[in-house]
């Protein structure tokens, strides 16, 4: 059997012990508590020393403890499968490090996370939009129909590739308009990955909790006034993935 290790989920700001239940990873129940130094702790719960795998449930078990726990405190989110050998190594951590977590726990504080993803909803009606507003793609368009095998082909390498940069530019700007409506309302954005050609946006903002309701609205309006053209898909509040994410070397 695994020796048993401590599993790391964030680190929060208390010099109390604290139990929030047996809700810990791996499906044993095991119970997530606090291991302190001073003023901080590490919210850990016990666990085999071994990798978990990255899948969606483990990702989720590890994101909800850490869900739980903001409901009460500022976190700083751990990298997921971050294990300690034992209690006396998470203290030392916490010792070596006291400075840079209160730190960024004094930058986090109040401070949560939106998410927000927009999709176009109808791909072809964005493709006529590029071929009416781009003459290259016009050209080349034209240029492709009715030709001979070998220059149909060479013709619809160079459409493809104008196609591709002209709907990528139109992703930036729709993008930026966006953004732009938020900028009053967050602290920090981070544009993550988009997926698929009819992501327009994949962002997550930080805010001050005191800026949720403005934030809500600010979507909400933009959801009616792209009502047909745009799929809007928000989350939030959550812990600041996207902006902290502890990485203690093992």
């Amino acid at each position: 059997m695994p020796r048993e290790g401590k599993y790391i989920y964030c680190i929060i700001e208390s010099n109390e012990g604290r139990n929030f239940g047996a809700i810990g990873i791996g499906g044993r129940g095991d119970i997530v508590s606090t291991i302190g130094y001073e003023d901080i702790c590490a919210v850990i719960s016990s666990t085999p020393m071994t990798k978990y795998v990255i899948n969606r449930e483990n990702m989720i078990s590890h994101e909800s403890v850490i869900e739980e726990v903001m409901k009460d405190y500022t976190v700083l989110p751990v990298r997921f499968c971050t294990i300690a050998s034992s209690a006396e190594e998470l203290r030392s951590l916490l010792r070596k490090r006291y400075s840079e977590f209160m730190g960024l726990l004094r930058d986090m504080d109040n401070k949560v996370e939106m998410g927000l993803k927009v999709l176009w909803k109808d791909m072809s009606q964005v493709f006529k939009e590029i071929v009416k507003d781009n003459k290259e793609v016009k050209k080349l368009k034209n240029k492709s129909e009715g030709k001979s095998a070998k220059i149909e082909h060479t013709t619809k390498v160079a459409l493809g590739k104008a196609v591709k940069e002209s709907l990528d530019k139109k992703k930036a700007d729709e993008a930026w308009k966006i953004l732009n409506k938020f900028k009053r309302t967050y602290i920090d954005v981070k544009e993550n990955d988009l997926f698929g050609d009819p992501m327009v946006l994949n962002a997550a903002f930080l805010i001050d909790r005191i800026r949720e309701k403005e934030f809500d609205f600010l979507v909400e309006k933009l959801v009616k006034k792209h009502e047909g053209w745009m799929t809007f898909k928000y989350f939030g509040p959550v812990p600041p993935f996207n902006f902290v994410n502890i990485v203690v070397k093992q």
